[in-house]
């Protein structure tokens, strides 16, 4: 394969990865690391870090339109950031030295995709008309989103379990560079009982900040090569923003099905590599 065919293959890959990622708030990384791994046999480490400069461009070219929309809780956002860049941090760190093997970390990722597939279709009870918890309302988190009917109103429950979780995700993140999206809007959907559209769209205008910080500690450790980031991030970002688009008008239960589907495929393929000891 040459090296204009490897390109060209890896931004249109990136492409579809970005569409799916503004689709459902798991920012492409979740798709791009385990096809980098997988069908172009890139190491694990430098898919890592090529996944982590693509989320930021994801995150920009979603975010914007997002927020504008009404979608994204800028609020919740910037609190729950928070949590997500210090675990980023600590598990770009862990990888970069070397302290986790690979093979570990191909498994620690399918499990990861395994439950929040689990989660993402389980039935939830649904959110009532109560107040919100005594946090929630001191910090202003509520909102509204625009719908067909006009603006729906909405409470958030829980938010030192949400501010927990997503402590994890940003480590999950650092760790794995899929932007963990996927955590982020389970937390936020199942959690703190926010609504699915402003979950995946909150969950976009965070994961740039979660990934730039994780994305320093591998530049800095030279896992970050210009010349396999570049494709990816490009494709990211045009996907991203069709994906932003598209979402306007896409139901949450057609969200839902594509969310697990693709993670459950991915999960399988990326636990397969890690038991059979597989090039990574």
């Amino acid at each position: 394969m040459s090296v204009f065919e490897f390109t060209a293959l890896v931004a249109l890959g990136s492409f579809a990865a970005g569409f799916l990622g503004a689709l459902t708030g798991l920012g492409g990384g979740v798709v791009i690391v385990p096809m980098l791994v997988t069908l172009f046999h890139v190491d694990l480490r430098y898919a890592i870090g090529a996944s982590l400069v693509s989320v930021i461009a994801t995150s920009s070219g979603a975010a914007a339109s997002f927020v504008k929309a009404g979608y994204s809780n800028v609020r919740i956002g910037m609190l729950l950031e928070i949590a997500t860049t210090t675990g980023g941090l600590l598990g770009a760190t862990l990888v970069a030295a070397a302290l986790v093997p690979k093979h570990a970390l191909a498994i620690v990722f399918g499990l990861v995709l395994l439950i929040s597939a689990y989660l993402s279709v389980r039935r939830r009870a649904p959110q009532g008309p109560g107040e919100p918890d005594a946090l929630a309302q001191r910090l202003r988190l509520d909102g509204q989103f625009p719908t067909p009917e006009g603006p729906r109103a909405y409470h958030v429950r829980h938010v030192p379990l949400g501010f927990g979780l997503m402590f994890l995700a940003g480590l999950l993140s650092g760790l794995l560079g899929i932007g963990s999206g996927a955590l982020k809007v389970l937390a936020m959907d199942q959690a703190m009982r926010i609504p699915f559209k402003v979950s995946t769209t909150t969950s976009n205008f965070m994961i740039g900040v979660t990934a730039a910080a994780s994305a320093g500690v591998y530049l800095s450790k030279g896992y970050v090569d210009p010349g396999l980031a570049m494709p990816v991030t490009l494709g990211v970002l045009l996907g991203a923003v069709l994906g932003a688009r598209v979402l306007v008008f896409a139901e949450p239960k057609v969200l839902r099905i594509v969310f697990c589907v693709v993670i459950v495929f991915l999960a399988v393929q990326m636990i397969y590599r890690g038991l059979s000891g597989g090039k990574l």
